[in-house]
């Protein structure tokens, strides 16, 4: 069967354009097609309706190649566009190919036109796919696709604005953050994907409450961060009743009828502070009140900040934990596509506490964040991962480590001489060192950010992107940095083989990377229809619960000698503590 083609041909003579139809026909074509030969009949027919490419003759008495290309242009249009003459010189088409054409073929020659359209249509595809990638990636950077809701990143990005706005118009402006009441009970109960219906009906209630210039968005988890510009202490309180009184109403999803309660914290600059970081630290301990007092929303108040005591005993037995002896590593490792054997494991931190049990990294990280203790922590998990590569290699495991860098190791311009010093404590060489950073931590401070990594990469340590695709940057960008390898992030992985959109991330990420020199990793692999998929689109390791889940370092010993994954034990990979986007930690 032909495959159908719609083509405008630029050309005077209309028997040459039927010359050319029959010749597409011939081929295999089923061409549906056009002839002009003004630049005024160019630019309406690219207008009125759509084409797969476009045709040209070079020489026209009124017009030309050239004029027809840059019609072309002006149109906004990625088509293939070909040029079949017959006179054309080499200059000349030399020329046409530097001006943008993407081939030409001799009159004298037409047998060649079929061959020259298959392959600029697939070429195109391979643009437009790689455009929809593209757009898709700048989309998920500012947007939350659960929700369609702005993320944290958009989020910010507003916030600054208004505080520059607020400052130079004298404005006051409102920040809540919200947060649902037993939102975990009911993933429990019913399920994560009925707490996923939640969220989005949540997040619909929330717009629906607040004005057309309000800001809401999905934060992570079950928070949502609402920005009201020009709104002062008494309109953000009326504000927060509305929320909560659109909230009361019971959600119904399928057969269910839900009831979701939220705690709202607000904080006003410039009374509650005049930064986003101080205003969102606040607005989070509005919240804590809040939702200890069960009042439904409560405004920051400083004579109320040290009422959180829980957060403070955190924080206290957090900087004791290290002596303690309460935090551990696990490891899970990587695995090769090419051999099917281990090349890496992330370590993952843990927090045994003695009375609260084991804490959730989402909880001990952030806040090792906010108080600087993160330093201190990322050194320990990094001796600590050392430590237990020089064990493994004394038993013949020559397995490289790597760090996960959180954005204040990455503004200290000393971070370099720490990991040589460390590096001789354990006699290892920077070669057995890899460095990982998200796209986020890379994106807050770039200047800071590239000489560090130069730096490292000099010394000959090998660097990763984590978490790609879930931040700022963009693998054009990444040409800037010294890094070797991406991974892509589990939330486009898990869901490959059942959602297209993540399909497309996932392959075109690939692909490009790959173009690019870089070695892509795979996180979220979680069955063996995931792990097929990448291995046909070419990843180069995988890593997820398929292969294992993390296990502390003895059991992992045991994995990389019992498993039939990691009976070559070629390379380890191994993070240490400091990122607040890592939510595995």
């Amino acid at each position: 069967m032909n495959k159908p083609i719609r083509v405008l041909i630029v050309e005077d003579s209309e028997n040459d354009a039927l010359l050319l139809v029959r010749e597409l026909s011939r081929a295999g074509f089923e061409p549906e097609f056009d002839r002009v030969d003004t630049s005024e009949a160019m630019a309406a027919a690219l207008a009125g309706q759509a084409w797969d490419l476009v045709i040209s003759d070079y020489s026209m008495p009124h017009f030309n190649g050239l004029a027809a290309l840059w019609v072309l242009k002006q149109s906004g249009l990625d088509l293939p566009f070909l040029i079949v003459s017959g006179n054309i010189g080499e200059d000349v088409a030399v020329e046409a190919m530097k001006a943008g054409a993407h081939d030409y073929v001799m009159k004298s020659n037409l047998k060649r036109l079929g061959l020259a359209v298959e392959r600029e249509l697939r070429e195109a595809e391979g643009r437009r796919e790689r455009k929809r990638a593209d757009e898709k990636l700048r989309y998920l950077a500012q947007y939350d696709p659960l929700t369609d809701l702005p993320n944290r990143n958009l989020l910010y990005e507003r916030l600054d604005q208004a505080l520059i706005s607020g400052r130079h118009e004298r404005q006051p402006l409102a920040l809540m953050l919200l947060d649902l009441d037993q939102f975990k009970d009911i993933n429990d109960t019913v399920g994560h994907q009925t707490g996923d219906f939640l969220l989005q009906q949540v997040g619909s209630r929330l717009k629906g409450a607040l004005r057309e210039c309000d800001t809401v968005a999905r934060l992570g988890g079950d928070e949502f961060g609402l920005l009201l510009p020009e709104t002062d202490d008494e309109v953000a309180t009326v504000a927060a009743q509305k929320v909560l009184k659109a909230l009361e109403a019971p959600f119904l999803i399928g057969d269910l009828a839900m009831d979701a309660r939220a705690s709202i914290g607000i904080a006003s600059f410039p009374q509650h502070g005049e930064d986003r970081d101080t205003l969102m630290r606040h607005a989070d301990i509005a919240m804590y009140l809040a939702k200890q007092s069960a009042s439904g929303y409560a405004t920051y108040s400083a004579d109320r900040d040290s009422y959180n005591p829980q957060r403070l005993t955190l924080m206290v037995d957090l900087r004791r934990a290290i002596d303690n002896q309460q935090l551990f590593l696990c490891y899970q490792p990587k695995i090769d596509f090419g051999t099917g054997r281990v090349t890496g494991a992330e370590a993952l931190a843990r927090w045994q506490h003695p009375e609260l049990g084991l804490i959730p990294p989402d909880q001990f990280i952030p806040l090792a964040e906010r108080t600087g203790f993160i330093k201190s922590l990322t050194m320990w998990g990094l001796n600590e991962a050392l430590s237990q590569y020089s064990s493994w290699r004394q038993q013949g495991l020559e397995i490289p480590v790597a760090v996960n860098l959180s954005l204040r190791a990455l503004q200290d311009v000393k971070f370099p001489e720490r990991m040589v010093e460390l590096l001789k404590g354990h006699d290892l060489v920077p070669g057995s060192l890899e460095i990982e950073i998200t796209e986020n931590v890379v994106m807050a401070d770039p200047a800071h950010s590239l000489e560090v990594l130069t730096r490292l990469s000099q010394m000959g340590v090998a660097l990763s992107i984590d978490d790609f695709g879930t931040g700022y940057s963009s693998l054009g960008y990444l040409k800037k940095l010294p890094v070797d390898t991406i991974k892509i992030d589990k939330s486009f992985v898990m869901h490959m083989t059942t959602n297209e959109n993540d399909a497309l991330i996932v392959r075109s990420t690939i692909g490009l990377a790959h173009d690019l020199g870089l070695k892509v990793v795979a996180e979220g692999v979680e069955n063996l229809d995931v792990w097929d998929r990448l291995a046909a689109l070419g990843c180069d390791a995988a890593q997820g619960y398929y292969m294992s889940r993390p296990l502390p370092g003895p059991e992992m010993t045991r994995w990389l000698s019992e498993s039939p994954w990691g009976l070559a034990g070629p390379a380890l990979t191994i993070f240490t503590p400091g990122d607040l986007e890592l939510k595995d930690w």
